[in-house]
């Protein structure tokens, strides 16, 4: 592409183009959700935070589909027939702490986390905005809306965004949710706030080793995040796209006196970071797993999951406050299993083949990875899905949808190590004791940030939205 492209009917404000018009130069626009500016009123200014930050970087381990807490975090041995399952218990490096006997390695670093047993929501089963967001209105389906509350990495982007930085605040790896299904999910945006605010997020390969795979019976998934559009189109040298810069530029001047009276968010900054993204061989090294060794590479695992881990350690040593790393359903890009975390059928098998042995295996050597670079004391680590899944086993040995208790666990930066919050019943169907909401979870990662859970941001009609939609940090967890 060489040409200069505004969008939209030629129509001039008193000082230059309207907000509606926006500048595509040449391979600028495979940032272009960075570059949208959704009509909304201006946003006050955010209030310095009161909080002390206990971490610097979130990583948010997000399983697609559902993890059984019965089977990982919250095992009952003694609950009767068609409902304990097939693993045991056993010990862990934090005393009195016990987890699934198929997770021996991630037993070692108890010690260093907390597991919350007494999660729910009532956003519905397979609903991701209820966990990105704290919002559990339950929708009629998992489609965005633009005015679906903003996400908890949206929210530190929106807090940094008049930082000049080369690197985002915020990634979503391998791939947006939903890519590998085909659609875009609601969940980890921007929303209201605005796409500026959305994710900087890579794409991936993905494949197993004996095609096709099973549903029920999948492979090890395997593959590799990369980033998309980097190289520079046909015939567009770097002194081309200097040259463009400046005209970007130019286009800045005529937006200033717009922006002296509407707030357009950082516009100018992230027109910086998508030109850096294009330049900059700082942000091109930092998302090359090639400068990783063989030895590192084993270490996580040669999985997707594993390299896309690793991925994640080398942005947040980098200064990037908020991962996603997403274990996705892929089925309709690459000839792989819809599963994922989805275990409607042959539960356990597919626990003990693929899901709990690959996950055991980065899940320690992230943790480890950290903690040797001194990085696990300013990074909070959390492990979650979209819900659990039922206590009761299912005719097809499955375990079918279930948002009324599940674990989520929290390790690293901030976190009292070696505890456990809330209580479920002996069959972990439902909340004994000390219940936790979603958006509980969610003003606990704001809380470890240092930034204020009950913060306000402005919706499209004007109105203040808590960011955490009223949720309590789980301070009994908090070191």
């Amino acid at each position: 592409m060489s040409t200069i492209t505004l969008f939209g009917a030629v129509r001039r404000a008193c000082c230059g183009p309207t907000r509606r018009e926006t500048l595509q130069a040449g391979a600028l626009s495979l940032l272009g959700g960075l570059f949208g500016a959704p009509a909304l009123k201006a946003l006050e200014t955010s209030p310095a935070p009161s909080i002390k930050p206990r971490a610097k970087s979130v990583v948010l381990l997000y399983l697609q589909g559902g993890p059984p807490t019965q089977d990982m975090w919250d095992l009952k041995p003694h609950a009767p027939d068609g409902v304990g399952g097939e693993f045991k218990p056993i010990a862990t490096s934090a005393p009195g702490v016990e987890i699934g006997e198929l997770l021996p390695k991630t037993a070692r670093w108890m010690h260093k986390a907390a597991i919350v047993r007494s999660v729910y929501h009532d956003g519905g089963c397979h609903k991701n905005l209820p966990m990105y967001t704290g919002y559990d209105v339950n929708l009629p389906d998992e489609v965005f809306r633009e005015s679906d509350p903003p996400s908890m990495g949206s929210v530190c982007a929106y807090l940094r965004r008049d930082e000049l930085r080369e690197l985002p605040t915020y990634a979503y790896l391998p791939c947006p949710l939903g890519w590998g299904e085909g659609r875009k999910k609601a969940g980890p945006h921007g929303g209201f706030l605005g796409a500026r605010y959305d994710a900087f997020a890579t794409e991936c390969t993905a494949f197993v080793d004996h095609p096709p795979d099973d549903q029920w019976n999948p492979q090890t998934l395997r593959g590799e995040p990369r980033l998309t559009d980097m190289d520079l189109a046909a015939g567009i040298t770097l002194d081309r796209l200097e040259r463009r810069h400046r005209l970007v530029d130019q286009f800045d001047d005529q937006f200033r006196a717009i922006e002296a009276r509407h707030d357009l968010g950082n516009f100018p900054a992230q027109q910086r970071l998508a030109f850096d993204m294009l330049t900059s061989a700082r942000v091109r090294e930092a998302f090359d797993l090639g400068r990783e060794s063989a030895a590192a590479r084993d270490q996580y695992g040669r999985t997707l999951f594993g390299a896309t881990t690793l991925l994640a350690r080398r942005l947040v040593e980098r200064g990037v406050q908020f991962v996603n790393v997403s274990w996705d359903n892929f089925s309709r890009r690459f000839d792989v299993s819809k599963a994922a975390w989805d275990t409607h059928e042959r539960n356990f098998p597919m626990l003990r083949n693929t899901l709990l042995p690959d996950f055991d295996h980065t899940y320690a050597a992230f943790l480890a990875d950290l903690d040797a670079r001194g990085l696990l004391d300013e990074t909070l680590v959390v492990t979650m899905g979209e819900m659990g899944r039922t206590p009761r086993i299912n005719a097809k040995g499955g375990r079918d949808h279930w948002t009324y208790c599940y674990s989520v666990v929290l390790a690293g930066a901030g976190i009292r190590g070696g505890s456990i919050y809330g209580a479920s019943d002996a069959q972990a169907a439902f909340i004994k004791d000390r219940p936790v909401h979603v958006r509980d979870i969610c003003a606990t990662i704001y809380h470890l940030l240092g930034i204020d859970p009950e913060m306000t941001v402005t919706d499209r009609g004007g109105r203040p939205v808590a960011i955490a939609h009223g949720g309590r940090a789980v301070t009994e967890i908090v070191a």
